[in-house]
């Protein structure tokens, strides 16, 4: 029975995340998150566009509040918007973008969407930027493009840290599916190494140590070389003094 509900609870969750994607519109939001508190369901919604979602005087949160308590049954809803400071390092929203450009221009200029969003993602300063699209671009048949720049993290723990998100454009000539993959400047990646100055110094460092090593280790074997010599040379004049003369 519990398994049960975890799932029912899930469903009405994705419907509610669905509802309020829909009804404020594509390319407006990022994400919908759903917190269960003593007090009543908080919504916290993220967006590039605050002033368009909470609408004058906040009429667009009251209507909506008051849709979710009466489609959904929520008992107290409280929506919070989250507002997004760097909007060309959110996945979705680009990826929504690029949707509402291809609907709007047409499938023909998909290239012309993929790079000027690529640029745009790149000037902002991310490490790395990866657009896929898939569909009937430019011909019948479907294809799949790919528009890359930067480094990206695709396999392994780091790669968690890139930012992903998918979007579809419903087109004339048929659907297209949009992949968008971003990873955002200063995120922590551990096969990275920035060679600053606090590393330059520390390499020479390393090397004057290395050299100063070097050579005690050729002082040592020298002197150790000088001892045998003069071992030697003491061993051999001692057989010479005890040889006896020949008569």
């Amino acid at each position: 029975m519990e398994e049960k509900k975890f799932v029912q609870l899930k469903k009405d969750e994705y419907g509610i995340k669905e509802f309020i994607k829909k009804e404020l519109g594509k390319g407006k939001i990022s994400s919908v998150k759903i917190e269960y508190t003593p007090i009543g369901e908080k919504i916290v919604i993220e967006t590039s566009k605050p002033g368009l979602i909470i609408g004058r005087r906040g009429e667009r949160i009251f209507e909506l509040t008051d849709i979710l308590k009466k489609r959904f049954r929520l008992e107290n809803p409280h929506i919070e918007i989250l507002e997004i400071s760097k909007p060309e390092f959110d996945a979705q929203g680009i990826a929504d973008e690029i949707a509402t450009a291809l609907e709007r221009l047409g499938s023909l200029k998909f290239k012309i969407a993929a790079y000027r969003m690529l640029e745009k993602i790149i000037k902002a300063g991310a490490l790395g930027v990866e657009i896929r699209l898939g569909g009937k671009l430019p011909s019948e048949r479907a294809k799949s493009w790919r528009f890359a720049q930067g480094y990206l993290k695709k396999t392994g723990d780091t790669a968690k840290i890139v930012n992903r998100a998918e979007a579809r454009a419903d087109t004339l000539t048929g659907t297209i599916g949009i992949k968008v993959a971003i990873l955002p400047p200063g995120v922590k990646i551990h096969d990275q190494i920035n060679v600053d100055q606090e590393l330059i110094n520390k390499i020479k460092e390393n090397i004057k140590t290395e050299e100063e090593k070097k050579e005690e280790k050729e002082n040592k074997e020298e002197k150790i070389k000088k001892r045998r010599r003069k071992n030697k040379e003491k061993i051999e004049g001692k057989i010479m003094l005890k040889k006896p003369e020949v008569s």
